[in-house]
């Protein structure tokens, strides 16, 4: 599990293609720090395991599953990505609970500046449209950000000064393609509340629930 906050971009080394798999060599610094070969690292919001570690660096293999499902076919040497180590238990959990698993491609519409901060408007696919409401949790190349408006298929998000510097986001483009990953929380309590799926006396609880006074 990851929280969505970046702790720093890195830098696609090299990309070894071969079949329906690829080997990504990416220099960084900040995420080797306790890191060990077997340890999960978010690539741009999608879970790798770390093969080989260096100094100034590490490898992971991306499955045909990974390849076909996320933005990750497109990298080339050079490309920034951004990375964030799993959390630990005494980890602030600072955005939102993101597992890095990607449920779908998004593409940029438009980035354009208000004042000191930018709007991003994405396109999502219409499999995972129950999944996003106003201001909820949203996970973008591997970001935590909150919506701020959903119109159709578009949804925008503000993003701050800090964030747009810090992350791939300074630079995405129109028609560039991003990880989308919806608030896992969503779809448990979707589950929970399908008609004769799981315990339907749990789920007649939950809709009772009056939020203003759960106790």
């Amino acid at each position: 599990m990851f929280t969505g906050i970046i702790e720093e971009t890195g830098r696609i080394k090299s990309v070894s293609r071969g079949g329906n798999s690829a080997v990504l060599s990416i220099s960084c610094s900040r995420v080797l720090e306790d890191t060990k070969t077997g340890d999960s690292i978010a690539v741009n919001g999608v879970c790798l395991t770390a093969t080989t570690i260096s100094d100034d660096g590490f490898t992971a293999d991306l499955s045909f599953a990974t390849l076909e499902n996320s933005s990750l076919k497109n990298v080339k040497s050079g490309d920034r990505v951004n990375l964030e180590r799993a959390l630990t238990l005494n980890t602030r959990l600072g955005g939102h609970l993101v597992s890095g698993h990607v449920d779908g491609l998004g593409i940029v519409e438009d980035i354009k500046p208000m004042g000191e901060s930018y709007l991003l408007s994405i396109r999502f696919p219409e499999e995972i449209s129950r999944y996003i409401t106003d201001k909820g949790s949203i996970c973008v190349d591997g970001i935590s950000l909150t919506t701020s408006a959903v119109r159709g298929n578009i949804f925008d998000v503000a993003v701050i000064p800090h964030t747009y510097k810090e992350t791939t986001l300074s630079d995405r483009a129109r028609s560039h393609a991003v990880n989308l990953e919806v608030d896992v929380i969503a779809r448990y309590l979707e589950k929970l509340l399908k008609k004769g799926g799981g315990n339907d006396t749990l789920s007649g609880k939950l809709l009772d629930l009056d939020l203003n006074n759960p106790f």
